[in-house]
């Protein structure tokens, strides 16, 4: 199958969770015989690679302003993509899903995955948080099939819209298992003895639940924050 991939910001990258889940899962689709086509944003001083690993890379033009960022590279990236013959446009992320209703119109049969909700974050303003909802309804409205990480959100498109959903959670590649010497040096901690939160400190990502849950239980360990 040709497959092209919508929303992330660019990959190889570590910027975010969409960015490294775009990438693991076109890295598999290659691995599995299919041919994967990435649009990256463009980015000044970011190599525009054409190819990485067997996936195709296209870089299509943006505006770097929070606002305006995912708008005009999801435009862009949907109209370039209705001429790349894909079997399957998968689009992430509910910002570009505002453009997914472009290749619906076309007939190509499309994907998209939300990763969260993301306009209900506090961190955007009117424009952007009603732009975020646009792309959340079109892809309820235009996406042949809906991908959630989590039950919660897939509880909520029903909910809210009535709407079925896949249920697929992120995963991670195998760890490779260390002794705890690093942790132990420079925080004092040792293995098995400490918990961690690993994410940004916004309400969505729930430390407060943690906070909560972890002041309610009987242990030894003890709650501290690193440096």
């Amino acid at each position: 199958m040709k497959i092209a991939m919508i929303g992330q910001k660019r990959i190889p990258s570590r910027e975010g969770g969409v960015e490294i889940h775009v990438e693991e899962l076109s890295l598999r689709l290659v691995e599995m015989g299919h041919e994967v086509t990435v649009y990256n944003r463009g980015k000044k001083g970011f190599p525009h690679n054409r190819e990485y690993h067997g996936i195709r890379i296209v870089t299509v033009p943006t505006i770097n302003r929070k606002c305006l960022d995912a708008p005009v590279y999801s435009f862009f990236a949907a109209v370039h993509a209705l001429f790349g013959r894909y079997d399957v446009i998968h689009f992430h992320a509910e910002g570009p899903c505002a453009m997914l209703w472009l290749p619906h119109l076309f007939g190509i049969r499309t994907v998209a995955s939300i990763h969260g909700l993301d306009w209900q974050r506090s961190k955007w303003g009117n424009f952007a948080s009603n732009f975020l909802l646009l792309g959340e309804k079109c892809a309820v409205k235009y996406a042949d099939e809906l991908i959630v990480l989590s039950r919660n959100v897939r509880q909520y498109f029903k909910d809210t819209y009535g709407r079925e959903t896949l249920l697929i959670p992120n995963g991670v590649n195998r760890p490779e298992i260390r002794k705890a010497n690093l942790i132990t040096q420079k925080y004092g901690l040792r293995q098995g003895c400490y918990l961690l939160f690993l994410a940004r400190i916004v309400p969505e990502k729930g430390l407060h639940y943690l906070l909560r849950a972890f002041a309610e239980i009987d242990t030894e360990k003890s709650w501290s924050w690193p440096g």
